[in-house]
């Protein structure tokens, strides 16, 4: 090969793809449970390995049951379980590293004699980050048309924080289940340093008295500060924080009838910080000598973008689970949660999806019951290509007409750029035949209208210079009729 060809590697670190799975995970209590009122779950990981063609994930679950005996009385129960699943794709090999994020997405009650089984049904959206690399042509004998090209690399971080609550409410006899709900609302990312803050909305479901019930909330702000060595202003971030555990106390003063609640958390945020980087890549070559065929390559890049939040105040009439009348009184509303996609409408993006929550009435009979209800939305938004995470609070429920019952709650919405970066190049060159001489000291062409600089010099052969030299006076792109001049230097043979 007679043309010299020049290339390059990059060598990067970055987010190779995401893969989904989904476990069911089921605890057994014993306890004689008449009516069953709420139950709740939460899923933790504690440990990812990847292999040939798969994830191994690990985690721990925790249920709890609120439940009526036969006595009528309101009770409690909680236990734990540890669970393994795995995803497979065979895309994932050894060398990656994977990135778990678990969300209940079910949770199912059944009965087999004087056992109630709970079962859930485990989420898992993970994240694979592993070295990414490419081979792109950078130099030589050929004349080329350099485009840069923007990657993004990614530098995996994480940290743990712990916070704390402490609020006085109205005097209450035990805690009978507790939710929190996480919802991370700026990424701040500085020289060393990547800032998560966000929010934990905390509902407790109580007995008040003998058999009275009450819920309430909190939101518990949250900042926690994770040192990342490769971090540096204007790079972009996205994180994941989980609960590691959650410790409420509760001190009651009879004499005010009141109640201190305080509530400890401890949070694991596993964090990647994107930085944007320009690799100096040739987009079009050609050869003055020689016919070359070109190979090309291309590269995707994920990554995040900017976050956005939306407040909105919903209402409507809810679905039931169970029918209600004006005999029933409602005690509580708890377990407040959201399920939601962004979905694009011929007016725009829009996201939409369904607040749900248990409500706890107690009927003429003196017996509790628990309905799930359901209130759908739809709320326009500014996005393109986002991840959406809804935060439902303050929901509440009232009948106006009976057996009908109108919610209300307000939706916090983050929304976080799901950011790719495209980019196709010349990986490679192969030389072929020699191309004709033209032995002609000056030629005149008449281009294209519209060419633009590079393509009128790879039709003639010419570096761009050579042509802006012999044309001073022509301006890119071309306009009809006019005319092009190549000057070719001429050997004299004495």
């Amino acid at each position: 090969m007679s043309i010299n060809m020049q290339s390059e590697t990059f060598r990067g670190y970055g987010k190779r793809g995401t893969v989904n799975a989904q476990t069911a995970v089921e605890c057994r209590f014993t306890q004689e449970a008449e009516t069953v009122l709420s139950v709740h779950a939460d899923a933790v990981l504690t440990g990812a390995e990847t292999g040939n063609g798969e994830v191994r994930y690990f985690g721990k679950a925790h249920f709890s049951l609120v439940y009526e005996d036969a006595e009528k009385h309101v009770c409690r129960a909680e236990k734990g379980v540890e669970f393994s699943a795995v995803a497979k794709d065979e895309l994932i090999c050894p060398a990656f590293t994977a990135r778990a994020k678990l969300t209940v997405e079910n949770v199912a009650v059944r009965r087999e004699g004087a056992s109630v089984y709970l079962s859930a049904l485990l989420g898992a959206d993970i994240a694979l980050y592993g070295d990414q690399t490419f081979e792109y042509l950078a130099g030589g004998d050929l004349v080329l048309k350099r485009e840069p090209s923007n990657v993004l690399t990614a530098h995996l971080c994480g940290g743990a924080a712990e916070t704390e609550d402490e609020f006085e409410t109205e005097f209450i006899g035990d805690i009978l289940q507790h939710a929190e709900t996480v919802n991370i609302t700026d990424t701040v990312v500085s020289a060393g340093t990547l800032a998560v803050e966000g929010e934990i909305n905390l509902g407790v479901l109580a007995l008040k008295g003998s058999d009275a019930l009450v819920s309430f909330e909190r939101l518990v702000p949250f900042r926690i500060e994770i040192p990342c060595d490769d971090a540096q202003y204007g790079c972009s971030a996205e994180a994941r924080v989980s609960i590691l555990n959650v410790s409420i106390h509760a001190d009651a003063d009879e004499e005010r009838g009141k109640c201190k609640v305080r509530a400890d958390f401890t949070l694991q945020a596993d964090a990647c910080v994107y930085e944007e980087i320009t690799v100096d890549t040739v987009s079009d070559a050609f050869s003055q000598t020689n016919n070359v065929t070109l190979q090309f390559a291309e590269t995707e890049c994920g990554g995040s973008g900017e976050m956005q939040r939306v407040t909105e105040r919903i209402s409507g009439r809810c679905a039931l689970s169970a029918p209600v009348d004006f005999s029933d009184v409602f005690q509580a509303v708890t377990l407040q949660r959201a399920e939601a996609n962004l979905v694009k409408t011929e007016d725009g993006a829009r996201v939409e999806g369904v607040a749900m929550a248990t409500l706890l009435v107690l009927g003429a009979d003196g017996t509790h019951r628990g309905i799930e209800m359901s209130l759908p939305f739809s709320i326009p938004v500014q996005a393109e290509n986002c991840a959406v995470n809804v935060l439902v609070c303050g929901m509440s429920a009232r009948q106006r007409q009976e057996g009908e019952i109108d919610a209300e709650a307000t939706l916090k919405i983050t929304l976080c750029e799901k950011r790719v970066l495209k980019a196709k190049f010349v990986s490679g060159a192969e030389e072929g035949e020699l191309l004709p001489v033209n032995d002609s000291a000056v030629s005149v062409y008449i281009p294209r209208a519209g060419d633009g600089l590079w393509e009128l010099a790879k039709s003639l052969k010419k570096s761009p210079e050579e042509v802006s030299a012999s044309n001073p006076d022509i301006e890119f792109p071309v306009q009809e009729g006019q005319r092009v001049i190549v000057f070719r230097r001429k050997t004299l043979n004495a």
